[in-house]
């Protein structure tokens, strides 16, 4: 797009690949998130300091912050997302709640609002019935939420689920909802300008460990055309009466052929390039001109799957120096990360190393490709979720397209709790 880029990072991610790459870049502290990426201040002299037009807020952090977001504008420059004013009806999960519920869209049976202490969360508890779900308002990525099955494991997991949300969104809110034991996860990508919302197909987010995805794909399995259709017309009107505008996600729980509206991530998402694959668009750059210009090239009614796509997301189980890296290639096949044979893999932040994409004409063959790119990968130094990944690939029930998210526990046992 021509657009000079201006990266920020950590002390711990001076070596990152991001880093390199970028037109400049900018450190904006040491290794502690609220000292560094959860910063608001340094970020905004770091965007002043360079002569910045725009801020993309990324995929995770202060993306769904809508006190950041304000802070951006307010501050002269164009905010990569939705107005603040969106974001704070639906970056919080319990407002989002509230929002789809007057929308029309159905929703799991939930808190009525926020609960603010071991009483409040008792209460709601009873009333649903276990087990329960504790959810993040502000979250994302599996980072502050636990499954309850017994009053007693109540008081312990609501205060780790509250001092994860504080650590990783510098907000310790959080809801419960009865915990659905094992449904789809689907979610819907959308694009949205001041004219029109486009949808962008779904992607099945099923194959998780502790909350966190593993593996996503386009289009679902687990998804017929009638619900398809019912999905993107309950998400095409929530986001137009919203005047939503950019990249965003509304994610869904489903069971048999119904559905529950979970959450929508007024961001980027890690899994977007699945999306991107199935229906040729660029993401990123539709979500700046929708966010600048005002208007995006994409026209909705023209959006059309092709294909399948699957990510496997590549986790780091220790830190450590890269010494080897082979990266897969050839036709249909993507590979995003920051690593680069040499680099140093900190022991901050996310696990995620890499994201492997590959796409084809059908689910079998997105398979068969997915396990050859994932024999082509060598990464040396530290230890991977690499092979956990190819047992996936080859295992004859997620081969069947039928499964929940209890998938990966079912075929590993009791999931370590690693990720």
């Amino acid at each position: 797009m021509g657009i000079e880029t201006v990266a920020v990072y950590s002390t711990a991610d001076r070596d990152s690949l991001h880093v390199r790459l970028a037109d400049y870049a900018v450190c904006i502290g040491p290794p502690p998130s609220p000292q560094s990426y959860l910063n608001r201040n340094n970020l905004i002299m770091a965007a002043a300091g360079a002569g910045c037009g725009a801020i993309h807020p990324g995929v995770g952090f202060l993306s769904e912050n809508a006190a950041f977001a304000k802070l951006v504008r307010d501050r002269g420059f164009a905010f990569i997302g939705p107005a603040p004013e969106t974001i704070e009806l639906l970056g919080d999960k319990v407002a989002a709640r509230d929002t789809a519920r007057r929308f029309g869209l159905p929703v799991t049976p939930g808190s009525a609002g926020a609960v603010d202490s071991e009483e409040a969360a008792a209460k709601a508890a009873r009333e649903l019935g276990f087990p329960v779900i504790i959810k993040a308002a502000a979250g994302g990525g599996g980072k502050g939420m636990r499954v309850v099955r017994r009053a007693e494991e109540l008081a312990g997991n609501f205060a780790l689920a509250r001092s994860e949300a504080e650590a990783n969104f510098a907000d310790n809110t959080v809801f419960i909802e009865r915990y659905l034991e094992n449904p789809r996860h689907v979610e819907l990508q959308i694009l949205a300008d001041k004219n029109s919302v486009a949808v962008l197909g779904e992607r099945d987010c099923s194959v998780q460990q502790n909350h966190q995805k593993l593996i996503e794909e386009s289009p679902s399995p687990g998804v017929t055309e009638t619900m398809r259709s019912r999905m993107a017309e309950g998400a095409v009107n929530l986001f137009r009466e919203l005047g939503y505008t950019g990249a965003g996600t509304i994610e869904f729980l489903v069971e048999g052929e119904n559905f529950y509206f979970m959450e929508v991530n007024a961001r980027l998402q890690v899994e977007h390039p699945v999306s991107e694959f199935v229906t040729g668009t660029d993401i990123v750059r539709e979500q700046i001109l929708a966010c600048t210009a005002g208007r995006m090239e994409l026209e909705p009614d023209k959006v059309s799957l092709d294909g399948w796509a699957i990510e496997c997301r590549i986790n780091a189980l220790s830190p450590g120096k890269i010494t080897r890296l082979e990266i897969p290639g050839g036709p249909g096949v993507r590979f995003d990360s920051f690593l680069y044979q040499g680099c140093s893999v900190p022991p901050f932040y996310d696990s995620m190393v890499a994201k492997l994409i590959v796409h084809d004409s059908t689910r079998d063959r997105a398979i068969a490709k997915m396990s050859r790119a994932l024999d082509e990968l060598v990464i040396e130094g530290i230890r991977t979720n690499r092979e956990r990944q190819k047992l996936v690939m080859r295992d004859p029930k997620f081969r069947s397209g039928r499964f929940g998210t209890h998938y990966y526990e079912e075929i590993n046992g009791e999931a370590e709790n690693v990720f």
